[in-house]
């Protein structure tokens, strides 16, 4: 398993290069998502979803929630690509993910809590490849 999530490393990172994963600023055309993201409402996770910073307003959650479903069937069909499980490619999305975030961003920090990316690499999973 530890090869194939390897190779899983090098498929996520060759997607994303290409674009092919749902990357933040494909999401920020909604203005919505662009506001809360901004405002440190939500942020990016390591299992490759958007989470809540804060208790969301119902509007913005149905974003959100509109924004993950679409991740998670990014995520299914790349995974049979890759012949990887949705978990694996998620988890390696979401550490892409983090990395692109911008200072001042939320992410989720390895102890599962909130951090606001700085102008330093972004605390890493020790999962992520």
């Amino acid at each position: 398993m530890a090869r194939r999530f390897g190779n899983l490393g090098l498929a996520v990172a060759a997607l994303a290069v290409a674009g092919m994963i749902p990357a933040a600023a494909l999401a920020q055309r909604d203005p919505a998502y662009a506001a809360a993201r901004a405002a440190g409402q939500v942020g990016e996770k390591v299992d490759g979803y958007l989470g809540y910073v804060v208790p969301p307003a119902p509007s913005l959650k149905a974003v959100i929630d509109e924004l993950n479903i679409k991740r998670k069937a990014v995520y299914a069909e790349k995974a049979a690509a890759a012949k990887a499980t949705v978990e694996e490619y998620a988890l390696t999305s979401g550490c892409l993910l983090i990395s692109q975030t911008s200072p001042g961003e939320k992410y989720q920090g390895p102890d599962g809590s909130w951090q606001t990316r700085t102008s330093n690499p972004p605390l890493r999973d020790s999962r992520c490849p």
